[in-house]
């Protein structure tokens, strides 16, 4: 029997109760999905998912009952989101579709275990853990697929790409973060459905496209994308030279101890020209979309410390990287405000008006180019600055 291996998640608080009050204890209720999985590979799990024979408003009972909050965040398709002691949960009755459109699935509640693990994509996904003797539940060889680094779809992978064309791409995700060897069989699957993803809001889209370009496989993963033409019907802009930019902006990262960042990573695929064009097509938020455009604005000849000063860490940091220059400036980095004000030169004799802007401006650039100074050098800059002006004022 495999058993599940103790992990810091199996210990927060309220878990033991939420499960009890499951019926964990007669095999009513198990840990399913990503944090079973995480948990055999050693990695941190984040979210827990529990699944029930029970219906969602029984769920819905016996967490009241034992006084555990309970948020019926998707009642329609059986989930409860269950609070326990701070704990949050995520509780979905076993389902089996009933009909899909390659976007949404109609379900229908059932008890079987096997049927509701049948209707998951991969099968390390479709893994559960009884909450009781940690007994670890594999339908469909998933166990083997996760020690071999193989994604692979459970069944017919056409079938299970014409009910969720998403599963195309969260093919490429997980093989991203998981794969070591191909499925054949899965990937011959999504080159041949690719056009499916047309179908797609581009949400869904950049959401998965934005997990798999931070995951550790990334580059290789785009490399086979775009050679087998995954992208092309959604983002035919990203080609092979996309995917040389993105081996070096990796590299980049890798050499200077920077985590890998999505829109960072987005930003090296898509030509400059056509940054805003795809964040409007991905519908990515404002702040997004500013930072995608901007990332290939170059790297300036002030020095790194001049580019955060003026643009900010994040962004003087993303075109450094990109563009291949150092970045061990900004280890630390936090820009400082200018020591000076323009009422500060009006104190000292300079009219209001024009000049003391211009004068602002010329002391700031001084003071950049010199690393920062601290205040006493600011107020040199400014006394020079102002009698400068001032005798410039008199000789006209």
């Amino acid at each position: 029997m495999v058993t599940l291996p103790d992990a810091p998640w199996l210990g927060r608080p309220g878990l033991a109760e939420l499960t009890r009050a499951l019926g964990g204890d007669a095999g009513e209720a198990r840990y399913v999905g990503g944090a079973v999985r995480d948990t055999l590979l050693g990695l941190d799990v984040s979210d827990i998912d529990i699944a029930t024979v029970h219906a969602p408003e029984t769920v819905i009972d016996r967490l009241e009952a034992a006084r555990i909050k309970a948020i019926p965040t998707g009642i329609a398709h059986g989930t409860i989101t269950a609070v326990s002691q701070g704990t949050v949960v995520e509780v979905t009755t076993l389902r089996r579709d009933l009909e899909t459109d390659g976007r949404h699935a109609t379900v229908a509640f059932t008890d079987d275990w096997r049927e509701d693990a049948a209707r998951r994509d991969f099968t390390m996904n479709a893994l559960s853990s009884d909450p009781v003797t940690t007994e670890i539940h594999d339908y469909f060889d998933g166990l083997a697929d996760l020690e071999a680094g193989r994604v692979r779809f459970i069944g017919d992978p056409f079938q299970r790409i014409a009910e969720d064309h998403l599963r195309i791409l969260r093919f490429f995700r997980f093989h991203a973060r998981f794969g070591d060897a191909v499925d054949e069989g899965g990937l011959a699957a999504c080159v041949a459905r690719a056009n499916d993803l047309m179908a797609l809001s581009r949400e869904r889209i950049a959401a998965e496209l934005l997990k798999l370009l931070v995951a550790s496989g990334a580059v290789e993963t785009l490399a086979l994308m775009v050679d087998r033409g995954i992208l092309r019907p959604v983002l035919p802009e990203i080609d092979a030279a996309a995917v040389d930019r993105l081996t070096r902006l990796a590299g980049a990262e890798g050499a200077n101890g920077i985590a890998p960042d999505a829109i960072r990573r987005l930003a090296v695929l898509v030509p400059r020209e056509a940054a805003d064009d795809i964040g409007a097509r991905l519908k990515l938020s404002n702040a997004q979309r500013k930072r995608l455009i901007a990332a290939s604005g170059g790297p300036g000849d002030e020095g790194a410390r001049a580019l955060a000063y003026r643009v900010g860490v994040e962004q003087a940091t993303d075109r450094l990287l990109i563009a291949g220059a150092d970045v061990n400036a900004l280890q630390g980095f936090t820009p400082p405000r200018l020591p000076l004000s323009g009422g500060a030169l009006v104190a000292r004799g300079l009219a209001k008006g024009p000049d003391v802007a211009r004068a602002l401006r010329g002391i700031e650039t001084q003071w950049i180019a010199e690393g920062f100074p601290d205040e006493a050098r600011v107020s040199a800059l400014a006394d020079a600055a102002v009698d400068q002006m001032l005798r410039a004022s008199s000789s006209r």
